[in-house]
């Protein structure tokens, strides 16, 4: 699957409009999409992660910057923010390393590529998650007693809702993908058609 710059960069225009759209209602009927996003960058902006996964990671930033001013509240005294906050760059670089690892085994549509976009998938997720929410609980100042039981009491609290939304945006992003990738081939199966008939 080779992919044209005018492509790459038309993908990493879609998918900050779609972080832009849903990262600024964190907690509103229309879930966040990031975590799927750094996922698919990762898959489809491999040869261009140096500038790509930065610029990404800098509108996250920006996005939750002017949510949290536009709520009249200080950066820095925002609950969600606190030295763990610096913590989601190697949570969604994990996401990121996801996808380029799924696309160094892209075996086109098959079961094999599938087999390999779930375990990307899990093992990006998790480890993204585990990497959040562990450095949420164990350095924010907002949770009090800390305990490793407490801790694993949290990460199953919230392990299925982030689990869930992305891989609910991942499986709308597959779909696209399944869905592009059929019509390419048509395309190529007609024009190629006139062309074995000129050669008889």
């Amino acid at each position: 699957m080779n992919l044209s710059p005018r492509q790459r960069a038309g993908i990493f225009v879609t998918l900050a409009l779609v972080m832009m759209g849903t990262r600024i209602n964190h907690f509103a009927q229309i879930p966040d999409a990031s975590w799927a996003l750094f996922f698919l960058g990762g898959f489809y902006l491999r040869g261009d992660g140096r500038w790509a996964f930065p610029a990404l990671m800098a509108l996250a930033v920006a996005v939750d910057t002017f949510v949290i001013a536009a709520a009249g509240l200080s950066f820095w005294n925002h609950y969600c923010v606190s030295l763990a906050y610096w913590f989601l760059v190697p949570a969604y670089l994990s996401l990121w390393l996801g996808g380029h690892w799924l696309r160094n085994r892209y075996q086109g549509l098959s079961f094999a590529t599938a087999g390999w976009l779930l375990l990307a998938f899990l093992v990006s997720v998790e480890t993204c998650y585990l990497l959040s929410n562990g450095s949420f609980y164990w350095l924010s100042d907002n949770v009090a007693n800390r305990s490793f039981a407490g801790w694993l009491k949290n990460l199953g609290d919230w392990a299925l809702p982030y689990l869930y939304t992305a891989g609910l945006y991942v499986g709308i992003g597959t779909l696209l993908h399944v869905f592009v990738a059929q019509v390419a081939a048509r395309m190529s199966t007609s024009d190629a058609a006139p062309a074995r008939e000129r050669a008889r």
